[in-house]
């Protein structure tokens, strides 16, 4: 009963069916079809009037300029002690069967002296735990692309070349991140701002990510990250 239980759900907030191992214990099953429902009133708490778009909410979980969320289809998981703050030009705008997983910091806008641009998520779009998503230059992401654990994006560069003034109070300039679909980065890489990745490609785990276009099922290694070879 409970895995049909879970089949059904699936089917209707991932729109695709759901194969579950059968080593899984049934009590183990419960518990988390418990989390399911838990999250689901936390979604409908915190969006009632956008129930339907099948939001789900874990703990402690921080949104901040809410009406700068654009949730543009349905299926969106936002899990425990996520931290995203929309405020920003475009706010944050969200395909369908979206998964931001535990602790995912996401900060659309660096500083109050510039407002960021935004961040844009295609079509089932995962970002892994610990992962850090700087905006404030606009980032955008294409679907079916999935981003390991601890992976950090930074969409904006400080000046420097004034030796005479901090660094700090040089100001910053952006170009932008660009990832297309069905790329995989891998855990603890990091993408710098100018980076325009193809579709298909894949970033090694620890790789550096500098600005520059890497064409498409390029596989990136290394600090800074070259192109390996292609898929």
């Amino acid at each position: 009963m409970i895995y049909s239980v879970f089949q059904f759900l699936a089917k209707k907030f991932k729109g695709k069916s759901l194969v579950i191992d059968s080593r899984f214990s049934s009590s183990y099953l419960v518990y988390k079809l418990f989390q399911f429902i838990l999250k689901r009133i936390r979604g409908w708490i915190f969006f009632p009037t956008k129930y339907d778009k099948g939001l789900l909410l874990g703990k402690r979980v921080s949104l901040i300029s809410k009406s700068m969320f654009v949730l543009n289809g349905t299926g969106y998981h936002i899990d425990d002690d996520a931290y995203i703050d929309a405020t920003s030009k475009e706010g944050i705008q969200m395909g369908n069967n979206i998964s931001i997983q535990k602790r995912v910091i996401i900060e659309c806008t660096g500083s109050l002296s510039k407002l960021g641009v935004g961040l844009w998520l295609g079509d089932n779009v995962g970002i892994g735990s610990n992962s850090f998503l700087g905006c404030a230059g606009g980032i955008s992401i294409g679907n079916d692309t999935i981003l390991g654990n601890f992976v950090s994006m930074h969409s904006e560069n400080h000046n420097y070349t004034d030796k005479t003034t901090p660094i700090r109070l040089q100001g910053v300039q952006s170009k932008g991140i660009k990832i297309g679909s069905n790329c995989w980065i891998g855990a603890k890489a990091t993408i710098l701002d100018g980076v325009r990745l193809g579709d298909g490609c894949i970033v090694a785990a620890g790789a550096v990510v500098i600005e520059g276009t890497y064409p498409e099922n390029s596989i990136l290694g290394g600090v800074p990250a070259k192109i390996i070879r292609s898929r």
